[in-house]
């Protein structure tokens, strides 16, 4: 009967407690929720508010380069493994999406997803290599698969046009082609999926066996914790989003060089999720954005433009170490707490 009471009275204070963090939870899932509706809202408008092809050129530019930051931030952020050779695998997608269309005639909406399998699994053969490396060993071991698929591709004129690289079949739906406002619809659905899948799957039980890897990697091993497994899985998906995302661009611009699988590329994509903030997801759109539109921003002064952007990368480095959407959300939380005293 003690022990019964002693559960009894154990019940009421244990609840209070699950009842708050549950209700945390639905409230970060609402605030979520509403910062993702009005950036959807405010994106649909941008095509009415500025309807110059230009700009929704450029537009396009961010949205993919968002999806590609994304998929990096979901490696660097969670397993801390860096990877240099993104840009090889975003124009690996774009090759085998584009030979199958061009050279075979297969449909594109058949010859994307191939593209994504096919990515997928030379990610997963790259992944069986290397991911027993980690830091800069990773990152080198990267370089090195990027700088091969780039000599490929200059190299092997059959498949890829050498290095005035080929032309790509347009995507066409109804016999239409979506020009670059459809293509810019088409690229923002698949940028919030994406946001989406990558803010659910951080959510979940492996999400949290993924950060685990990331702080304490030998703790989750003797936790029960299968750490390579892990570390393949999200090499792989990521992988499958920047061969998607190489595969469309293929399609949408027509036109493929071998200069997409430049080293340069890979630090670009790099820089996004630095600048963003590492592991962010919002951090990631955010970092697209900047590095994309700076080159834009910065015409006037092309010469100095190596050096501004180098000196960004470099404040943020030193003043916003955890990127710009992470800081600004804890001096955010300073600023409310602050308040509530």
């Amino acid at each position: 009967m003690n022990n019964l009471k002693l559960k009894a009275n154990d019940t009421p204070k244990a609840a209070p407690a699950q009842m708050v963090a549950a209700g945390g939870i639905r409230q970060n899932s609402r605030r979520w929720m509403i910062v993702l509706a009005v950036f959807v809202a405010l994106a649909a408008l941008l095509p009415v508010v500025v309807p110059n092809p230009f700009y929704i050129a450029i537009a396009n530019s961010v949205l993919i380069n968002a999806v590609v930051a994304i998929s990096l931030t979901l490696l660097l952020g969670t397993t801390g493994q860096l990877s240099l050779g993104h840009a090889a695998f975003y124009a690996l997608g774009a090759y085998v999406s584009a030979n199958l269309a061009t050279k075979l005639g297969l449909p594109v909406y058949l010859t994307v997803p191939l593209a994504v399998v096919g990515v997928s699994v030379f990610g997963w053969a790259i992944a069986r290599l290397f991911m027993r490396l980690s830091g800069y060993y990773l990152a080198v071991a990267t370089l090195g698969v990027g700088l091969l698929l780039s000599i490929v591709l200059r190299n092997e004129q059959q498949l890829s046009g050498g290095p005035d690289g080929m032309p790509v079949d347009a995507l066409q739906m109804f016999g239409i082609s979506p020009g670059e406002s459809g293509w810019y619809w088409i690229f923002l659905v698949v940028l919030v999926a994406v946001i989406i899948a990558a803010k659910n799957l951080l959510r979940s039980p492996a999400g949290r066996a993924l950060r685990s890897l990331h702080d304490a990697e030998i703790a989750a091993k003797t936790s029960g914790i299968d750490t390579q497994a892990y570390k393949v899985k999200v090499f792989v998906f990521s992988c499958a989003l920047v061969g998607l995302m190489g595969a469309l661009y293929g399609h949408y611009s027509g036109f493929i060089t071998p200069a997409a699988a430049s080293f340069v590329r890979s630090v670009e994509y790099v820089m996004m999720v630095v600048v963003g903030g590492i592991g962010s997801v919002p951090g990631a759109v955010v970092g697209a954005g900047i590095v994309t539109l700076l080159p834009h921003a910065l015409a006037s002064m092309e010469h100095y433009e190596i050096l501004i952007i180098g000196c960004i990368l470099l404040f943020t480095i030193l003043f916003m170490p955890k990127g710009l959407v992470p800081t600004l959300h804890h001096l955010l939380n300073r600023i409310k707490n602050r308040g509530q005293k």
